[in-house]
């Protein structure tokens, strides 16, 4: 387990066939390696659906259960030349394990992400690959799904201020904010999502970069639809939200600066 991030009892590991993988147990009964295969759902006809984004992302269903699968893939050009392997630099520096104690410590504070369910990393090399498995939340919907169908209204713009403020305040540094890692279920309730390379952060400039880049890509998903889908004023409206005060979420690590 990670010396940076404490865990409850109900985390456990186990070592596989070239690496090891970690889950909670009291999200996922009788859990195996196995759940990691896109071919261990397809069998069993248990995959709902894909996700777009850099990584490869199926939604599955365990009985009752709802899971979101994604593969860590590379972005970018550097994706030409490994795809989804990654330099190997420790077990705590894996992308699917930093990520998967990082949402798990955001979820145990309160914050709105995704339960962490399992990852795992498998070793060749000098080189892995990984994956990460979360609790899907159903019945939710990206920002930039919305906005390609119907335009956001004042409330869920303000709703979507406040999340990232309470991010913000918390510490939390987000790689990659954009419109597809903020789902929006019904009106007011906003979640973030995908943690890969996320980290805590003293208070900085980062958050006004976390601005401009999720800026760009909601000027980017709306790019040819009608121009009422991403106005100035819902760019003021979600601002409105940010500035509004947030209260820190507890968690147990330091920020790293």
């Amino acid at each position: 387990m990670s010396d940076k991030w404490p865990v409850g009892a109900e985390v456990d590991e186990a070592a596989i066939a070239g690496g090891r993988m970690l889950y909670d147990t009291s999200r996922a009964s009788n859990f195996g390696a196995e759940w990691f295969e896109p071919a261990f759902w397809e069998r069993r006809s248990a995959i709902e659906g894909r996700a777009r984004g850099r990584g490869n992302t199926l939604f599955v269903r365990q009985g009752q259960y709802a899971y979101a699968l994604r593969h860590y893939r590379r972005g970018g050009l550097i994706a030409k030349l490994s795809g989804d392997r990654y330099w190997w630099r420790g077990e705590d520096l894996t992308r699917p394990f930093a990520e998967w104690f990082l949402t798990y410590h955001l979820y145990r504070a309160g914050l709105p992400v995704p339960a962490p369910v399992a990852a795992r990393y498998v070793k060749r090399g000098r080189t892995y690959t990984g994956d990460l498995i979360t609790a899907r939340i159903e019945n939710a919907e990206s920002l930039a799904g919305v906005l390609t169908r119907e335009p956001l209204g004042f409330s869920a713009w303000i709703a979507v201020g406040r999340c990232i403020r309470q991010f913000h305040e918390s510490g939390i540094y987000h790689a990659d904010l954009n419109a597809h890692n903020l789902l929006l279920l019904g009106h007011d309730t906003v979640y973030m999502l995908d943690f890969d390379r996320g980290e805590l952060r003293k208070p900085g400039w980062w958050r006004d970069a976390n601005l401009v880049r999720l800026r760009r890509s909601l000027e980017k998903v709306t790019i040819g639809l009608p121009p009422e889908r991403f106005t100035e004023d819902d760019w003021h409206s979600l601002l409105a939200g940010y500035r509004e005060p947030a209260q820190p979420a507890a968690l147990l690590s330091g920020a790293t600066g």
